[in-house]
């Protein structure tokens, strides 16, 4: 396993029910985006702060020593597992 996916599983395990809430609605901003924006994209701020929280965590130390360029590709990683779960988490924020 590697460490992306041991932050991940992390994550997702130590905010379960925050990430269960947030799967709902974005089953239903699935169906209707317009209907649903306003709701997504507010349980989709908290959800952004965990996510970041962990990313800094996963990658912070790597960039500041030799290793910042494999920083990029482990933080590539774990969003490719959060985009896996939630597909349309990059339209938390959008205005439509």
């Amino acid at each position: 396993m590697t460490k992306s996916q041991e932050y991940f599983q992390d994550m997702m395990e130590n905010h379960k029910e925050i990430f269960n809430k947030f799967q709902t609605i974005h089953d239903k901003y699935l169906s209707d985006p317009k209907k649903f924006q306003a709701e997504f994209n507010e349980k989709g701020e908290e959800i952004m702060t965990i996510i970041r929280r962990y990313e800094t965590l996963l990658c912070g130390k790597a960039e500041s020593s030799r290793f910042g360029k494999f920083s990029s590709k482990t933080a590539e990683t774990f969003w490719k597992y959060i985009k896996a779960k939630f597909p349309q988490i990059e339209a938390v924020g959008l205005i439509q």
